[in-house]
């Protein structure tokens, strides 16, 4: 089905910062669109990140981001390769651990999910770069090799940005390395539309509005879409496909390179003991403990025989009765008949805090659970922070270790390879998967447009013109719109801060 590939994560600590700095610079600066992922120290309240208001919500966003930290960045960039097949990508992934420099909370939940899937506090208090959050102090943000001198960089590459559910993770972005955010949410997205000009991605968005996959967490999105591109290479079919390709580090180099490894996806014949949960959301309140699988490949490949019985099953109903018409289709179609009961509970509660929860945990990385026990299903959504993004809290980003085809005179050699454990890097990796949604979904847009086989991606693509600037809300039908409206202003913190970043006013 898909063959086993290796992607590198460059590990950035205090110590080799300096020495990364002008790679990670010119890796920004060179990419054609720059994924991002974070892990945080908490989330809060979470019902309250899930309030029916959007304004409520980000008022609690606002109180999680002032008072919790930003652990891991990560930052993959991806670059189009000129004089190459078409959709072939340059990726340079990069893991970022920080440590705040002033008090902030951090949550038992958080730090026992993080540690369980890998993370090293250790390394973090010992070796974390620090920053601290809000307005800069003393007026260092353009000068010197700081985090929040690298915030500038991505602001002055003018470079696409894409997130999974990322609402979040602007907010936490925005609180940590650029200003203290606005009271009011017009005021943030208007700010938001002014600092990242060539329009911000939330791949939950596209894999729920665009792609409408059975279900829509990081991992589950990623190794789908990788699934997807993997049997279109093999079958021989017209493409375009995506092609990826990584750089070679040797020498010292070396010694800061984590490899992720992609094993190949394995066949579903026997395999029945999937956990219903896990597979609706990417989370599962027992997490490792559980006793049924939690194998994304397998869930995927459970999902496809689903949905092709079901179809065959309804062409034979409407052939029987003389019927034309199909059934309306849903989120629930396809999906196998014990995972609906998990999809339907979660919709309902979708102003639950867990849900939330479970949508950010999948992709970067702490799990959250209601007092009351319940499990949030917010999958990448607003909580993905504190799980690991995508796999509901934890599980997502766990299992979301795998890659995509690899092609060209850069990919890893096995024998530099060094095995990393299964759960660190998770804000890189995640980053990486991120990209990789949005990459191929720029693919099959192209597809929709010209046809499959269709006219090459220009030098400056228009990638996603349905889903840009549009930020998946959970439990909501319409995304958040990162516009400047004629109502709103921008805050006086931004206008400083760009006329400090562009060297003019705005």
């Amino acid at each position: 089905m898909s063959s086993s590939i290796t992607v590198p994560v460059i590990d950035v600590q205090n110590n080799n910062f300096k020495e990364l700095w002008p790679a990670l610079v010119v890796a920004i600066q060179s990419s054609s669109f720059i994924a991002l992922d974070t892990e945080l120290s908490g989330l809060g309240n979470r019902k309250s990140l899930l309030a029916e208001s959007i304004e409520d919500r980000y008022k609690a966003i606002c109180h999680a981001a002032r008072s919790r930290s930003i652990l891991s960045l990560g930052i993959a960039c991806y670059k189009k390769l000129d004089q190459k097949p078409a959709d072939s990508y340059l990726v340079q992934v990069y893991n970022l651990t920080l440590l705040c420099s002033e008090e902030y909370i951090i949550e038992p939940q958080s730090v026992q999910f993080l540690v369980q899937h890998g993370f090293d506090f250790n390394k973090q208090y010992s070796n974390g770069i620090p920053y601290c959050k809000g307005n800069n102090k003393g007026n260092a943000d353009d000068h010197g090799v700081h985090i929040r001198t690298l915030f500038t960089e991505l602001l002055r590459a003018r470079k696409p940005l894409v997130l999974h559910n990322g609402l979040i993770d602007m907010a936490f972005l925005y609180q940590s390395f650029y200003a203290h955010l606005p009271e009011r949410l017009v005021t943030f997205t208007a700010d938001l539309s002014e600092m990242f000009p060539a329009g911000i991605y939330d791949t939950k968005y596209v894999t729920e509005f665009e792609l409408r996959l059975t279900a829509s967490y990081l991992e589950y999105a990623y190794k789908k879409c990788k699934l997807e591109n993997s049997r279109g290479i093999t079958s021989g079919s017209p493409g375009p496909h995506m092609h990826l390709e990584f750089c070679q580090y040797a020498g010292h180099l070396s010694t800061y390179i984590d490899y992720r490894e992609c094993p190949a996806v394995a066949s579903i014949e026997g395999q029945t003991d999937i956990c219903q949960r896990f597979s609706a959301f990417g989370w599962c309140p027992n997490g490792t403990k559980c006793s049924f699988s939690h194998d994304t490949d397998l869930i995927i490949l459970q999902d496809e025989k689903c949905k092709e019985d079901k179809k065959k099953k309804r062409k034979r109903q409407r052939e029987k009765k003389g019927l034309g018409t199909a059934e309306d289709s849903s989120i629930f179609d396809g999906a196998p008949q014990n995972k609906i009961p998990n999809m339907e509970v979660d919709k309902e509660e979708g102003g639950s805090d867990q849900q939330e929860a479970d949508e950010k945990s999948c992709s970067d990385g702490v799990p959250q659970i209601d007092p009351d026990g319940n499990s949030h299903q917010t999958d990448e959504g607003q909580n993905r922070k504190i799980e690991n993004d995508e796999g509901r809290m934890s599980e997502d980003k766990t299992k979301s270790r795998d890659c995509s085809e690899v092609t060209g005179d850069h990919s890893v050699e096995s024998n530099a390879q060094k095995k990393a454990d299964a759960g660190s890097h998770r804000a890189g990796f995640d980053a990486f998967m991120t990209g990789y949604i949005f990459a191929y979904s720029h693919i099959l847009s192209k597809n929709e447009e010209a046809g499959v086989g269709g006219v090459e991606m220009e030098s400056e693509p228009t990638w996603l013109p349905a889903c840009i600037n549009k930020i998946y809300l959970s439990g909501k039908a319409a995304p958040l719109n990162v516009v400047k409206s004629t109502f709103s202003k921008s805050s006086k913190a931004h206008i400083q801060k760009m006329e400090m970043v562009w060297g003019r006013k705005l």
